[in-house]
């Protein structure tokens, strides 16, 4: 019989380049948000993979960026630290784009880490093979990898593939997490966001990087029924028009499409409740960002 292999990896990448997809697809459920809008994770999202011959724990890190503010410092350092605590890193590219500065930037910092990196070579499903050589020829000329391997998250190309290459890298241990738990982050935490997504899907340009959600209350009403009550945080006035819209109906939509996930995560029929508020600058309120549950106490 074979040895139960168990692990923790990193993703880590420039934003947008599919780590949220991919957590996502091995997990078999949507516990890291997606978005076209880059910078859409701001916390180490843990993914838990259960199979019969191994576990392994994704930790799904912010994209790779110059910080602009206290929050943005927090997600840099998160993505950071993930790097001493692995048994491997993946070092997501997208396979459409030339290496950019921020891929070199990664690599630097890839070079002193002493566990197996794998370069994944993600959305191969929007490129030609005959492309996919010269460019894995490119990321060679930079650093060496424990393996090189072309998926598409998306699609689901390749991934069983990556995983099986994966375990056979990881220590044996024991299982960490019961079958069946999905993430290591309380389900408030997934929730609100969830509520984010839909609020980066449904609204403009100048909305994305200001908004905060907290889950304040969560409920078992009943048998069958969760209430929930989260309140959207913006940075200005303005902001708070646009997230409520014409007659409340940017925020009905936002909230019918937050629902209908949030039943989905927790198995159980939602009252979704949500407020707007305005908190000037919040992101550089290193109390407020606590808050909302993106640092841990040291």
């Amino acid at each position: 019989m074979n040895e139960y292999k168990s692990g923790f990896v990193t993703i880590i990448g420039r934003p947008n380049v599919g780590k949220s997809t991919f957590v996502n697809r091995v997990i078999g459920h949507k516990i890291a948000i997606m978005s076209d809008k880059a910078q859409t994770t701001r916390n180490k999202i843990q993914g838990v993979m259960t199979q019969d011959d191994a576990q392994i724990i994704f930790l799904d890190t912010p994209g790779i960026h110059k910080p602009k503010h206290k929050l943005g410092d927090y997600m840099m350092k998160v993505a950071k630290n993930t790097l001493s605590e692995i048994d491997a890193v993946m070092f997501m590219v997208n396979a459409n784009e030339d290496i950019g500065r921020g891929d070199q930037y990664i690599m630097e910092m890839l070079k002193t880490v002493k566990t197996p990196v794998f370069l994944v070579l993600n959305k191969i499903d929007l490129v030609h093979p005959d492309e996919l050589m010269p460019k894995i020829e490119q990321y060679q000329s930079y650093m060496s990898f424990a393996e090189i391997i072309p998926i598409s998250a998306l699609e689901g190309h390749n991934v069983d593939h990556f995983l099986n290459v994966l375990k056979s890298y990881l220590p044996e241990g024991p299982q960490y997490y019961p079958d069946g738990q999905i993430s290591d982050h309380p389900e408030q935490f997934v929730v609100s966001e969830l509520i984010r997504e839909k609020i980066l899907q449904t609204t403009s340009e100048e909305i994305p990087h200001s908004i905060g959600v907290n889950v304040e209350r969560m409920v078992q009403e009943a048998e069958d029924r969760v209430r929930v009550e989260a309140v959207i945080y913006v940075e200005r006035d303005s902001q708070k028009g646009i997230v409520i819209g014409k007659g409340g109906k940017k925020l009905k939509e936002i909230g019918k499409r937050a629902r209908l996930d949030i039943e989905y995560l927790l198995g159980s029929k939602v009252y979704l409740d949500l407020w707007v508020k305005v908190q000037k600058d919040w992101r550089n309120k290193s109390h407020f960002i606590k808050q909302m549950g993106y640092v841990e106490d040291e």
